[in-house]
């Protein structure tokens, strides 16, 4: 191998990675030949030497090839750099070289250069990024058909590339009126394919800019392999349908190292020459097909595999099963680079699928398999046809609008894979007829054979979109669901719900589900959210500042509620409530985790569905006949609900008709979810086991059945007369205490009409639950608002101790004491002295003002005088005996 040999073959590339050497992006390095501070090793890939600008380098004013560069790098003489260029390049040193054929050396060079252009062309890196390459593992060139160029006068580099097909005579060139020449395969990537001596013998080019049309190019007397000839002592082959998907795999070292791998040239490109290859290797014994999962590719196996197993039956004969429609490439762009390995380890012998007619996809199946009525509907949005000879796909799917079927159509030829895409509207006959006209110019088909496919193929999408509109039982838009349990999981439930002291079990169990502290609310809100099973349901409005954890309590809660039964949503627009499904809201929980961002419009409609149970629309709708008329459109209920706010004042009509909660805005439960929060950071809390008990507790609420609950006490229990909205809180009252009876169900007694009768510790558990809901209505201010009053009067005891109630103070004052935020502290303060609790009392705007408690209520006397007032009436009731004739009404 002489140096004009070893230039040609080695690049400089492969020197300096060799070295670990890597240029930056301006193609300079730290020169190695001396102390270099900043780079001046300038790389020219294109000649393949570099020269260093530094008069400090030994080097200086010398451009250095390859030859010299290792040279220098190893500090060696010349001859010594040659021998271990030929190691890095492979060949032994002693070896005498073999005549090459005419156009080896032609190629060999040239192919350099391809693979020099790559590092120069953008279009090229990106193409070959976006096929999942990697061009500094692989061989790959980029041919922009510039090569000839700075070659005009060279005779013998033109000649040679005329004979190689690189270039052809094309004209007379105008500049000096010559003989002009037309560059192969313009825009392309390039693969080497090698001989038996590894020397490039032929080229490969694939289009980067057409995917349509001519897409692939070989050079004339198409020669060589690729990647090249595996060695003598392979013994497991993988046969790949085209180049890039044998380079796909080539960069897979967990493949190449129990593999060899070699590309077939298309279907029906297993060439005489890969056929003297095979026979040729004396240790093989198993050949892989690795071949597109198509019709096509699964034709090309079946006849390559029975040639095999005729001339070489002592070969196993295996395949990968490649999912319709892919390819090696599109799998390892689609899936992690192990699928590879997934798919050979379950790959399968081919003739023993065969004979066991084992659904193999990409093995047995010749054809892909239609459905009963002709159309593969197993990905709804590319639904497929196939006919003998044609294939169509509808990409995208079909409108569900019945007086269209506007289609995105593929048309494939079978034979050739030739395809041809379009966008039209099967009902127009006028452009089914115009696209058959088209298609059949363009893929050279029988047109009267596209018209009548085109009609069935219409026909079949025309039923299948008919069977997807119509829902299973006439259900016309409730999206119920049952959620079957087991008779282990009944059990279980039964035997919770039948336990005495359910009430504060059942909250335990909130509490192992992840809800820290709040433990009457998260009661209370469960309570109201199993509601929806009545038909008298409950609604819950959760108050508290900016960050209180109101939106976490609510997600919380209605985790425990099956979740076939839950709408959650973030954002309500003013006409979506309208639009639902008529059934859809039947018995169904509705959670908006924020109230403040609701327009007038859908505040109202929200109203309505708690309220009425249903909401009542006039519309405009369009008559068969196309005619405009009016007509009614009905959501139905009851729904229950959960919803937050950060709003102290909510409108009248809404808060009457919800239970007002606040938020526990305390330090301690501050202090409750710090330490929860470093708990499951650390590990100490499982919270695998947390979604188990929330799985436990829907379970147990899937066991309640919705019942008809009877309370023989309603007359005898009355609520505070000053509470607001007196009307509907008793009957939100008498509500909540059928939801505590309906949870003891399994504990309850039945009258003689099957209907569950409340007890007074019903009555009892309700007040207890209920009872800050009570206070809130009675009280004047809002729950998160009253909580921040008791803190200020708290702070000020705490600061001024006897002079508290003449204090004078800033908000500044304020939250530093009580570690308020700015906003907090300014709302509250106004609300407050809108109320007149608090008043200005001095100061000045760039000063600040100061403030003094001027209303110090007893918020105290207040709860203490109302639970008097219940709790004197539920012992009254204790000794008082329902009245038998009421029990069997």
């Amino acid at each position: 191998m002489n140096m004009q040999e070893i230039k040609q073959q080695l690049t400089l590339s492969s020197v300096l990675q060799h070295y670990g050497l890597k240029p930056d992006k301006h193609l300079r390095l730290h020169c190695p030949f001396h102390d270099d501070k900043t780079p001046s090793l300038q790389v020219y890939y294109k000649t393949h030497t570099c020269y260093c600008f530094s008069s400090n380098c030994k080097t200086h004013g010398k451009a250095l090839d390859i030859i010299d560069f290792v040279m220098h790098k190893d500090s060696c003489s010349k001859h010594e750099a040659i021998e271990k260029c030929k190691q890095l390049i492979g060949g032994a040193a002693t070896q005498r070289p073999l005549p090459s054929p005419p156009g080896i050396d032609i190629l060999g060079s040239m192919f350099i250069y391809f693979k020099n252009a790559v590092h120069h062309s953008k279009p090229a890196q990106e193409y070959i990024r976006g096929r999942g390459l990697d061009a500094t593992c692989l061989e790959i060139g980029y041919n922009t058909a510039q090569f000839h160029h700075g070659n005009r006068r060279d005779e013998t580099f033109i000649r040679c590339c005329v004979d190689v097909g690189l270039l052809s005579p094309w004209g007379t060139n105008n500049r000096d009126g010559g003989q002009a020449y037309k560059p192969f395969a313009k825009y392309c990537i390039v693969f080497a394919l090698r001989d038996r001596r590894n020397q490039v013998c032929g080229l490969y080019f694939r289009s980067t800019i057409n995917d349509e049309d001519q897409k692939h190019f070989y050079l004339k007397e198409r020669r060589g392999l690729y990647p090249g000839y595996p060695k003598a002592e392979t013994e497991r082959l993988i046969l790949t349908e085209a180049i890039i998907d044998a380079a796909t795999l080539l960069q897979q070292s967990a493949i190449t190292k129990d593999y060899s791998v070699l590309s077939c040239y298309g279907t029906n490109g297993f060439t005489q020459e890969h056929w003297a290859a095979v026979k040729s290797w004396p240790a093989l014994k198993e050949i892989i097909f690795a071949f597109d999962g198509d019709e096509a590719g699964s034709k090309a196996v079946a006849k390559y595999a029975a040639a095999l197993r005729e001339q070489l039956p002592h070969i196993v004969i295996t395949t990968l099963t490649v999912p319709a429609g892919e390819d090696v490439n599109s799998m390892g762009l689609s899936h992690e680079p192990d699928i590879f390995v997934h798919l050979l380890s379950e790959r399968k012998d081919f003739f023993l699928s065969s004979e066991s007619k084992t659904p193999e996809p990409a093995t047995v199946a010749v054809e892909k398999k239609p459905l009963p009525d002709g159309l593969d509907t197993t990905n709804p949005y590319k639904l497929y046809y196939s006919t003998e000879g044609i294939s169509y796909y509808v990409q995208g799917g079909i409108s569900k609008q019945l007086d269209s079927m506007k289609v995105t159509l593929v048309i494939e030829r079978k034979d050739n894979s030739q395809k041809s895409r379009n966008k039209l509207d099967l009902y127009e006959d006028k452009q089914v007829d115009k696209l058959s006209r088209e298609v059949s110019e363009k893929l050279l088909l029988d047109k009267s054979l596209l018209d009548r496919d085109l009609y069935r193929l219409t026909d079949l999408l025309d039923e299948y979109r008919e069977k997807a509109l119509i829902k299973p039982g006439g259900d016309t838009g409730s999206v119920t669901g049952v959620y079957p349990l087991t008779l282990q999981e009944c059990t279980a439930t039964e035997s919770f719900l039948k336990a005495r002291d359910l009430i504060k079990r059942l909250n335990d169990l909130l509490g192992q589900a992840g809800i820290v502290g709040e433990e009457t609310n998260r009661l209370f809100l469960l309570l109201i959210a199993i509601s929806y099973k009545m038909p008298e349901t409950l609604h819950a409005l959760i108050q508290g500042s900016s960050g209180s954890g109101k939106t976490r309590l609510l997600k919380q809660i209605s985790d425990c509620i099956p979740q076939e039964k839950v709408t959650k949503l973030t954002r309500v627009s003013d006409k979506v409530l309208y639009n639902y499904p008529e059934y859809y809201f039947i018995n169904r929980l509705l959670c908006l985790e924020d109230i403040d961002g609701l327009s007038e419009e859908a505040e109202f409609a929200f109203r309505e569905l708690q309220s009425n149970g249903e909401l009542n629309s006039a519309t405009s709708i369009k008559l068969d006949n196309g005619q405009i008329t009016s007509g009614q459109k009905t959501v139905k209920g009851p729904i229950a609900s959960l919803a937050c706010t950060t709003r102290g004042e909510i409108y009248e009509d809404n808060m009457s008709r919800v239970f007002l909660l606040a938020v526990d805005e305390s330090g301690d439960q501050t202090n409750r979810i710090i330490n929860y929060q470093n708990s499951k950071a650390s590990g100490e809390i499982d919270g695998k086991k947390e979604q188990e008990t929330k799985q436990f507790i829907q379970n147990l609420v899937r066991c309640l059945q919705s019942c008809q609950v009877i309370n023989p006490y309603a007359s005898k229990l009355q609520l505070p007369q000053d509470a607001h909205k007196i009307r509907r809180l008793n009957d939100l009252f008498l509500n909540f205490v059928k939801m505590v009876t309906l949870v003891h169900q399994y504990q309850r007694k039945k009258d003689s009409k099957g209907r569950l009768i409340a007890e007074i510790s019903d009555l009892e558990t309700a007040v207890v639950i209920m009872f800050d809901s009570i206070v809130l209505k009675v009280d004047e201010l809002d729950g998160s608002l009253r909580q921040f009053f008791e803190q200020l009067k708290c702070w000020l005891r705490k600061e001024y101790s006897e002079n508290y109630k003449t204090a004078v103070f800033s908000l500044r004052e304020v939250r530093q004491g009580m570690r308020c935020s700015k906003m907090q502290v300014f709302r509250c303060f106004s609300d407050l002295g809108r109320l007149e609790y608090v008043r200005q009392q001095g100061g000045h705007a760039n000063r600040g003002f100061t403030y003094q408690v001027i209303y110090w209520d007893n918020y105290e006397a207040l709860r203490a005088r109302v639970k008097q007032h219940l709790q004197t009436q539920i012992d009254l009731l204790r000794n008082v005996t329902p009245d038998p004739s009421m029990l069997h009404q």
